[in-house]
């Protein structure tokens, strides 16, 4: 299990939690005993997305803001073993994009998600949105920016599952232990699948993003980071 360890910061991401993400799901993700990874955030929050506090400074900076941004999302993204988050709370902005790059979702009641940088100026990952949705719920929750909560996100699919908050990680460690249960090879094989679909349909617009986040971090002033 991969638990986001910030909780007086609502797990905002910070560089160091960024690393330690990477370095986990990379650990995680080439352990052979490994047969699902549970994702999930300490405290109440799941995870309230970038720590912008950490936005701006010199160019040294920058480019680790970066790295250690596309670092922490991709070892997500492409894990080879399945990964179920366990929504425990709040999801919001780039922490909607990490459980939505999750194969599997199961939500507590008090659970949020959305995409709140948008009215902020900052463009939501939509990449992202389109990995758990179709085109016009991912085009919708991405430039409505609104925050929703646990029961929409069961009628949007952006949820599989809705239990009560003291069940959520009881249920996904339950359901983690099902997948873990199956036949490995067949498992990772099926994952396999997943992660071509995901590369051929979309890997166009992952990229895309990425490059933009590059050149917005590594263009902007310090002054003009928030």
């Amino acid at each position: 299990m991969v638990t986001l360890q910030r909780p007086e910061k609502r797990n905002a991401l910070s560089i160091d939690l960024r690393v330690e993400l990477a370095e986990s799901f990379g650990a995680l993700g080439a352990d052979a005993g490994v047969g699902c990874i549970v994702f999930t955030g300490a405290g109440s929050a799941f995870c309230s997305g970038m720590d912008v506090t950490e936005f701006g400074g010199d160019d040294e900076h920058k480019r680790r803001l970066v790295e250690t941004s596309t670092g922490a999302f991709e070892a997500i993204g492409s894990c080879p073993r399945p990964v179920l988050a366990a929504v425990n709370g709040p999801a919001l902005a780039g922490g909607f994009a990490l459980a939505l790059l999750c194969d599997i979702r199961v939500a507590a009641a008090s659970a949020t998600f959305g995409f709140p940088e948008l009215p902020r100026g900052i463009p939501p990952s939509y990449a992202s949105a389109r990995a758990a949705l179709g085109p016009g719920q991912a085009a919708e929750v991405s430039l409505s920016g609104r925050v929703f909560g646990a029961e929409e996100a069961m009628r949007l699919g952006v949820a599989n599952e809705l239990v009560a908050d003291e069940r959520v990680l009881e249920r996904s460690l339950e359901v983690a232990a099902g997948i873990a249960a199956a036949p490995r090879e067949a498992t990772l094989e099926t994952k396999r699948r997943i992660l071509l679909d995901r590369e051929q349909t979309l890997g166009h617009l992952f990229a895309d993003e990425a490059r933009v986040f590059r050149e917005a971090l590594l263009d902007a002033e310090p002054d003009d980071a928030a």
